[in-house]
């Protein structure tokens, strides 16, 4: 039996039965763990980032890279941008190998200015998106359909107009209420 048809039957095993929900300690690997993390906060909003650091034990949070990509991520989830690119560029053989992921968080900043603001100061953006020349910020703003409406000011958009009217249709008649009406007289 050759090392990949033996590969094939250990993993078959094992997501046979019970054994496939408990986590193998033994096995664990700080280098991929911290991969794991990255990339899962290039998902960010969604909540992959808070499920892969809940399944990590105390004393692995404390190892030197892991603490870092959390640290990273809290920044991240607390909108602390500008703190977190200051720690990303202290730090960033922590994002060796990870592939746009710097484009990824910009797309999260993106999601998260979107939704809070109506216009912001160019260069205040800029700052949030890790200091980004015009060039850089022009193209994200292109990306989003901001605009410069005033001189060094970019208009998001109107959050009013961005709510969504919900219409509630009621489906009382007048004959189930003409009792209760009649009652309370």
């Amino acid at each position: 039996m050759s090392a990949i048809e033996q590969m094939r039957a250990n993993v078959g095993k094992l997501l046979k039965g019970i054994d496939r929900y408990q986590f193998n300690p033994a096995f664990f690997q700080t280098t991929v763990t911290a991969q794991i993390l990255l990339k899962a906060l290039t998902n960010l909003p969604h909540t992959d980032f808070t499920l892969c650091k809940c399944m990590i034990d105390q004393t692995h949070q404390e190892e030197r890279p892991i603490q870092q990509i959390l640290s990273l991520g809290d920044l991240l989830e607390t909108c602390h941008f500008q703190d977190f690119w200051r720690n990303l560029e202290e730090n960033s053989e922590l994002i060796d190998g990870i592939t746009s992921f710097e484009d990824s968080v910009r797309k999260f900043i993106c999601h998260v200015v979107g939704i809070t603001y109506q216009t912001i100061e160019k260069w205040l953006l800029a700052e949030m998106l890790g200091d980004l020349t015009d060039a850089q910020l022009q193209v994200w703003m292109s990306k989003y359909g901001w605009t410069e409406a005033e001189p060094e000011k970019i208009f998001i958009c109107n959050q009013e107009e961005s709510i969504k009217p919900k219409n509630i249709v009621e489906k009382i008649d007048f004959d189930s209420v003409a009792s209760i009406m009649a009652s309370s007289q």
